[in-house]
């Protein structure tokens, strides 16, 4: 699929912006997306096992994940990760293996590392939103699940016409407003192991979604197949 560059991100444009972003980033978007960060982790915990969480930024969600599971998280940004080491010293968790400064599109880790890849409003900040989904079902192990909380675009109306006349700034900021679903439908009807699992709307104002992607085969964690639930909004 070709993808309009007037509408892609840089790398250096998105590290910039979260740079600035991490002294105040928890007090900012902390209350506003806490309802996204619960869904999205409550639905990993189904699952459970080992969960990488990309954009782990300041480690907000780190406290909320059961300490049975182990969690391993990722940022572009340091600022961000000292902010998120720092809360995980400080709370004692030990079930956290390790914080590190990585490329959503570029992930070190071997294929099928784990049960769960969460990502909390990510995918629309990349450069390169399916080449960062690729990687998420890379590392994915067989039976597990891509859970996202992500912004999915108006098609049509008056937010469809907002989001297009605040792009130019939003970008400036490190994120786009216009993101159609049909670029996740795209991507999963081309990634022959990956099924969409669910999609839910999610405040504020409907703007985000969950969204969870489950690939295909028998899960190390409870070796049922999980039906599909479309949801609509």
């Amino acid at each position: 699929m070709t993808v309009s560059l007037h509408h892609e991100l840089d790398k250096q444009t998105v590290t910039k912006a979260y740079a600035r972003w991490a002294p105040v980033y928890d007090l900012v978007f902390g209350a506003v997306f806490e309802r996204g960060r619960q869904a999205a982790i409550e639905a990993a915990e189904r699952i459970g096992g080992r969960i990488l969480e990309v954009g782990v930024g300041t480690g907000i969600s780190l406290p909320d994940y059961s300490r049975a599971n182990r969690i391993c998280g990722v940022d572009i940004s340091e600022p961000m990760l000292r902010k998120a080491r720092e809360r995980a010293a400080a709370l004692g968790m030990t079930n956290v293996e390790g914080l590190w400064v990585m490329d959503a599109e570029h992930l070190a880790f071997p294929d099928e590392s784990f049960d769960v890849v969460v990502a909390q409003y990510v995918i629309t900040t990349v450069p390169n939103p399916e080449a960062t989904l690729d990687e998420f079902a890379r590392v994915l192990k067989p039976g597990g699940e891509i859970v996202l909380v992500s912004r999915v675009g108006a098609e049509a109306g008056l937010r469809r016409a907002l989001e297009k006349w605040f792009a130019p700034a939003a970008r400036k900021l490190g994120w786009r407003t216009e993101f159609s679903w049909r670029r996740y439908a795209d991507w999963a009807s081309r990634t022959s192991d990956m099924r969409l699992a669910e999609r839910r709307a999610m405040p504020p104002f409907g703007h985000f979604a969950l969204i969870r992607f489950a690939k295909r085969g028998k899960s190390a964690i409870d070796r049922r197949e999980r039906p599909i639930i479309r949801t609509a909004v």
